[in-house]
C-alpha cells in the first residue's frame, strides 16, 4: 500500500494499458494518441489557450526544462521557497547562470506575498517569478492567487510546479494565469512515474521563439519538444509510448471520475487522515487553513525511532510511508493520499497500524481512537 510522497498506486487500467503492443513513436495511429493526450491534459489544467505535452522525464524534468528554455544567462529569477522543492528551484536556476533571488519562508508555512512584493520593487527587471504550489516536503497547499497578480502587475513570467496537486487540486492556469506550469504522472494521475505533463501559455510560448542564446541542455528545450508534440511532428527523441498510452488512461479516469467529485474524494479522505492523526494525539506540521489534502506531514513524538516505524508499518503491514526532507529529516513523517491510493480504507488500514505499532516504540496511543475518528469524518458531509 504506497502511502508516502510518491509514487502512487496506479490504477489497473492504467497498467493495462502499458501492456499494449508496442508501436513506432511515428506511427499516424501513436500521433492520434499524442494529440488525444493533449486535449485530455488542456482539460485537466483547465486551459484554453496554453499548448500541453509531455515530457519524458519525472517532475524533476518538468522543472529544468522550464527553468532551462525560459532563462537565460544573467536573467533574475525570483524564487518562492517554502520547503524542499523550492531549494531545488534555485539550484537548478543558480546552474544555468541565471541571477537567482531566492525567497526563503518558514517551512511548514504558506509563503507570504507580501516579500515578494517587496523584492519585485527592488529588482526593476525580474524575468520570472516561480513557486511550488503543493509543498511535498512541508504539506503546504500555497495560495497561488497573489503571487500570480504581482507577476503580471511586475510584468514577469509565473511559473509553478504542480507536480503533487495536478489532478488532485484544482490547477486552473488559465483563471491563475501561470505562463508554465508542470506535473508529473506518479501522483495524483495514478500513473507511474516517468513522465511530466506541462503547459505552456502564450507569453512563454513568446519567450521560447525570441531567446538570444539556445537553451544549455539540448533534451529538454521546449521549443524542440513542442516541434515534436505539436502538428510538425518533428523527430526530437525516441518516446516512452508505453508510459503515454498509460498517461492517456489516466487521464480518462480523471476526467470520467469528475475533476470537482476528484478533488472532493481527495480532501474527504485527507481530513479523516487528520482526524484519526490528533486522536491520536500526533502533531500535523501544517496549519489547518494551508493543508495540502494529498500529502500530510506528522511530527514524530519525541524518543521514537523515524525508521523502526516506517520499517515495521512496511514489513508488518505492507504500508509504505515517507520520511522528512531538508529541514524536517528525521523529524516527520509523511503520509500521502493521491490518485488511485487517495482511498477510505487505506486511511484506516494506516491509522489500525499505527496504533498497533506505536505502544511497541514506546508512545502510547488510546486504542480504536485514530479510526474511530477517521471513520465519524467520512460518516459526515464535507464542504470544501
Amino acid at each position: 500500500m504506497l502511502l508516502g510522497p510518491g509514487p502512487s498506486d496506479a490504477h489497473p487500467r492504467v497498467i493495462q494499458a502499458m501492456m499494449s503492443g508496442m508501436i513506432g513513436y511515428l506511427d499516424p495511429d501513436f500521433l492520434l494518441v499524442m494529440d488525444e493526450v493533449c486535449e485530455l491534459l488542456r482539460l485537466v489544467f483547465q486551459t484554453e489557450d496554453h499548448l500541453t505535452l509531455v515530457i519524458a522525464g519525472t517532475g524533476s524534468a518538468g522543472m529544468e526544462a522550464g527553468l532551462n528554455s525560459l532563462l537565460e544567462p544573467d536573467d533574475t529569477i525570483i524564487v518562492c521557497s517554502v520547503g524542499f522543492f523550492g531549494e531545488r528551484m534555485v539550484e537548478m536556476a543558480r546552474r544555468i547562470g541565471a541571477n537567482v533571488v531566492p525567497l526563503q519562508a518558514d517551512w511548514g508555512a504558506p509563503f507570504p506575498a507580501e516579500l515578494l512584493e517587496a523584492e519585485l520593487k527592488s529588482h526593476p527587471n525580474v524575468k520570472m517569478v516561480a513557486a511550488v504550489h503543493a509543498e511535498t516536503s512541508t504539506g503546504i497547499r500555497q495560495p497561488l492567487e497573489e503571487l500570480s497578480r504581482l507577476s503580471k502587475e511586475y510584468d514577469t513570467l509565473f511559473m509553478v510546479d504542480a507536480v503533487t496537486s495536478l489532478g488532485g487540486n484544482e490547477v486552473a492556469v488559465d483563471r491563475l494565469d501561470i505562463d508554465y506550469c508542470y506535473s508529473a504522472t506518479q501522483k495524483c494521475l495514478a500513473c507511474p512515474p516517468g513522465l511530466s505533463p506541462v503547459a505552456l501559455g502564450p507569453r512563454a510560448q513568446d519567450v521560447l521563439l525570441n531567446r538570444q542564446r539556445k537553451p544549455t541542455s539540448w533534451y529538454l528545450d521546449l521549443a524542440l519538444l513542442a516541434n515534436y508534440w505539436t502538428s510538425e511532428r518533428r523527430y526530437h527523441h525516441t518516446a516512452p509510448v508505453s508510459m503515454i498510452l498509460a498517461l492517456r488512461e489516466g487521464l480518462r479516469i480523471a476526467l470520467e471520475e469528475g475533476l470537482e467529485a476528484r478533488f472532493a474524494r481527495h480532501h474527504r479522505n485527507a481530513r479523516a487522515l487528520w482526524a484519526g492523526l490528533e486522536a491520536l494525539g500526533l502533531d500535523i506540521v501544517a496549519p489547518e487553513r494551508y493543508r495540502l489534502d494529498q500529502i500530510t506531514p506528522m511530527w514524530i513524538p519525541d524518543g521514537i525511532d523515524d525508521m523502526a516505524v516506517r520499517r515495521t508499518l512496511l514489513r508488518e503491514h505492507s504500508i509504505e510511508i515517507g520520511g522528512g526532507l531538508g529541514e524536517f529529516a528525521g523529524k516527520v513523517w509523511r503520509i500521502g493520499l493521491m490518485g488511485e491510493s487517495s482511498k477510505a480504507e487505506n486511511v484506516l488500514a494506516l491509522l489500525a497500524a499505527l496504533e498497533s505499532i506505536l505502544p511497541g516504540v514506546g508512545y502510547e496511543v488510546p486504542q480504536g481512537a485514530g479510526v474511530s475518528a477517521a471513520s465519524r469524518s467520512l460518516g459526515s458531509v464535507v464542504v470544501n
